[in-house]
């Protein structure tokens, strides 16, 4: 048992610890689904599996509450897996390994799961407790939304009867968000040749480490150092010295901004001195650009094994170029909503094989047409350098209502229950509520959630505060749901 399980309300957190014990990162839910599984046949609950994966399950309406419009309480059941590099942990067999850090639950050196593990925590609080007060409940806990929106991709019509879908996914307590970004993938391959590394050089490793990443959504506006452009820019300014790539490694996931990359390379013999003062000139320029928000930033430059291999030279030159003009970070801010990302893109992955080198990145907008020439723009860039570019997995964003019924319903519930008005918010970030509502056109939606500080990094949080007044308001929430 972990000391998470003695914090208030004792029925979230000790959900959220049974979440936590079990291995759930995108695409390996299954344990996790068996589990929730096993609780809807505990408490006596309608459920099933559908045939993408999500786990449904069903709860009637509390006495005298028959007339309510039914409300479906919906999550993802997987998490982004991230660790930092001198952590030791297998996401698909290891458990997260909760802690209290003053305010804060967060997790020994990964990330911690809060996204989206406290909104499924909630739902399952909701359905084991009989003395709440609600209408007919619905539970769509959803798999693979943080690398693909699967279950939610994959979902039937016909499935719900409800007619108030209340996602639990968002990341601050006290704003109620009523819109989010669309987003689609972007995929770059570069084919290249090995060539066998030139006479009289010496191999180095170049590593970008320290960086904070975090949420390509959310943390896009922060202006936070991604290393992929960064160990990119350090290439250009070696390359005059005679630089030769073997290998680079950077990110690890499209929806989180890369922290680290790391890179195998050769510097001729004679230009090793020139090239440690370029890589100390180039890194303090980018420590001083960068040092508000990425305090840690780091750069070791530390020689290696010479590698047999290297990169073509004639693919590398267009590899560094290309990336290095290649669109990334906030690209433009809404016009209607102030203080929001409209467009943006995360350069998330670049990577090496034995025959080709595989970039990917997330683009988003909450307007799909300035999402599809951003695609466009990027697809300019790789292919005048002789790439091949796809683009897939495109979801649409979600437009606000703001004559929701129950958004005037929770409102005015927030406001009697901690005397000031909720904010009313978009995020940028895709929500997986633009496609359930593209399913189910008739649902009136909102998102809200407890307070989550750097979700997709190893920083990530919850407040434990917001916890309390997160569920205090669902549940008065539920007990204030329109008659139908």
């Amino acid at each position: 048992m972990s000391e998470i399980k003695n914090l208030e309300p004792k029925a979230v957190w000790n959900n959220f610890d049974m979440i936590c014990s079990i291995p759930h990162p995108s695409k390996h839910e299954a344990k996790l689904a068996e589990a929730l599984v096993e609780f809807a046949k505990k408490h006596n609950l309608e459920h099933k599996i559908d045939e993408t994966g999500n786990v449904i399950m069903r709860k009637p309406a509390s006495k005298g509450m028959e007339n309510r419009k039914g409300v479906i309480l919906q999550a993802h059941i997987d998490m982004v897996p991230q660790k930092n590099s001198d952590i030791n942990h297998d996401f698909e067999k290891d458990p997260i390994l909760p802690w209290i850090d003053g305010e804060w639950v967060r997790a020994k050196g990964t990330t911690l799961g809060a996204d989206n593990g406290m909104g499924v925590a909630a739902t399952l609080s909701v359905l084991e407790d009989n003395t709440l007060s609600h209408g007919p409940i619905e539970a769509l806990f959803t798999i693979d939304e943080e690398t693909g929106m699967t279950g939610a991709f994959g979902l039937k019509a016909g499935e719900f009867k409800g007619d108030i879908l209340l996602n639990l996914d968002s990341e601050t307590e006290g704003e109620l968000y009523v819109g989010c970004a669309g987003g689609i993938d972007a995929t770059i391959v570069f084919d290249y040749k090995k060539e066998t590394t030139p006479v009289e050089m010496s191999g180095f490793a170049l590593n970008i480490t320290g960086l904070k990443g975090g949420h390509s959504g959310m943390d896009i506006i922060l202006g936070r150092g991604n290393a992929n452009k960064i160990i990119f820019r350090l290439f250009k300014a070696l390359e005059k010295l005679g630089m030769r790539i073997s290998e680079i490694n950077g990110g690890s996931l499209r929806n989180a901004i890369p922290r680290e990359a790391f890179s195998t390379i050769t510097i001729p013999t004679s230009n090793v001195a020139e090239a440690k003062k370029i890589v100390k000139t180039v890194g303090n320029e980018i420590k001083n650009e960068i040092s508000i928000v990425d305090p840690n930033f780091s750069i070791s430059f530390e020689p290696t094994a010479l590698p047999a291999n290297v990169m073509d030279l004639d693919t590398q030159k267009k590899l560094v170029r290309a990336i290095y003009a290649c669109p990334n970070g906030v690209m433009r801010m809404s016009d209607s909503m102030e203080d929001l990302t409209e467009t943006s893109t995360n350069l998330a992955i670049v990577k090496s094989t034995d025959k080709n080198i595989e970039i990917s990145a997330l683009l988003r907008s909450s307007v799909d047409s300035a999402k599809m020439d951003l695609a466009e723009m990027m697809a300019s860039v790789f292919e005048l350098a002789g790439a091949k570019c796809s683009f897939e997995g495109a979801y649409p964003g979600w437009k606000p209502n703001m004559k929701s019924p129950i958004l005037e319903t929770m409102q005015s519930t927030y406001k009697r229950l901690f005397g000031k008005t909720p904010a009313i918010m978009a995020i940028h970030a895709g929500l997986e509520c633009g496609l359930l509502g593209g399913v189910y056109p008739s649902w009136d939606m909102i998102s809200f959630g407890p307070t989550i500080k750097s979700p997709h990094s190893p920083d990530e949080r919850v407040n434990i505060a917001s916890v309390k007044l997160f569920w205090e308001y669902l549940v008065e929430t539920l007990k204030n749901v329109p008659v139908k």
